[in-house]
């Protein structure tokens, strides 16, 4: 069967970087974003250097409006959605009690109710096939003391360790792929000094994709990209709890 692959956030950052890999290895693309514009763009540019088929899905997640297209079209008749990326998402500068609640709620709901409605809606397809891939896209801070942040994916790594052993039996992986600092997007956005980041700690996004694909097709259901982020989120679970929120306090 043709494989065919949604990712959400897929204009920049890890999301174009999934949909630029999955192209190159012949997978069409249904890419999810909210600038529709910029998804022609990388529509455009993925189809002529690849000769995949890519549907644009513009669409703002936050929005029932937006989410509910989405939905449909995992649960539509049209072509199958064979590999589920939850990448869109983005982190708030200031801390819990700076922000109001309805930026922590908004916040939230990206990383965590929006990525279990997709997979939610995925899964009846999937398992009628007996086959299909659902990556969601964490964090290492996910496994340190970091705010909101940190504790939504810390929900999505536990929630995809339970999801791949629960699905796993019947032909489908749930991988969580969580990466350090990444030369994206994602910082630039918050407005964040990436200078102050130890050079060693950077990850390019290549390296971070190519893991998380490798480690969801060998069914794991956590990725940490990287040798030294494997060894990072290890002694964080043996160091004090205040000096690992430090160190981690601007991580993705």
């Amino acid at each position: 069967m043709t494989q065919t692959a949604m990712i959400t956030g897929a204009t920049a950052g890890l999301g174009a970087e999934f949909a630029r890999s999955l192209a190159a290895r012949g997978s069409n693309l249904v890419l999810v974003a909210r600038d529709a514009e910029r998804l022609e763009d990388v529509a455009r540019r993925l189809r002529r250097a690849h000769g995949v088929t890519v549907e644009v899905l513009p669409a703002d997640l936050l929005e029932d409006g937006g989410l509910d297209r989405v939905t449909a079209r995992l649960t539509g008749d049209a072509v199958p959605i064979t590999t589920l990326i939850n990448n869109a998402g983005y982190g708030l500068r200031q801390a819990f009690a700076e922000n109001s609640f309805e930026e922590e709620r908004r916040h939230l709901r990206i990383h965590i109710e929006v990525p279990l409605a997709l997979t939610h809606a995925v899964l009846g397809g999937m398992r009628k096939r007996g086959s299909g891939h659902i990556i969601n896209v964490a964090s290492v801070a996910g496994f340190v003391p970091r705010g909101t942040y940190g504790a939504a994916k810390a929900a999505m790594i536990s929630f995809s360790r339970w999801a791949n052993l629960a699905y796993g039996r019947e032909g489908i992986t749930v991988t969580a792929l969580c990466p350090g600092f990444v030369h994206t997007e994602f910082h630039d956005r918050m407005g964040l000094d990436k200078s102050t980041v130890p050079a060693w700690m950077w990850l390019n996004a290549e390296q971070v994709i190519a893991e998380g694909l490798r480690d969801a097709a060998a069914g794991k259901a956590v990725s940490i990209p990287s040798v030294k982020y494997k060894a990072l989120a290890g002694i964080a679970r043996t160091l004090p709890s205040r000096l690992v929120a430090g160190l981690a306090s601007r991580g993705r």
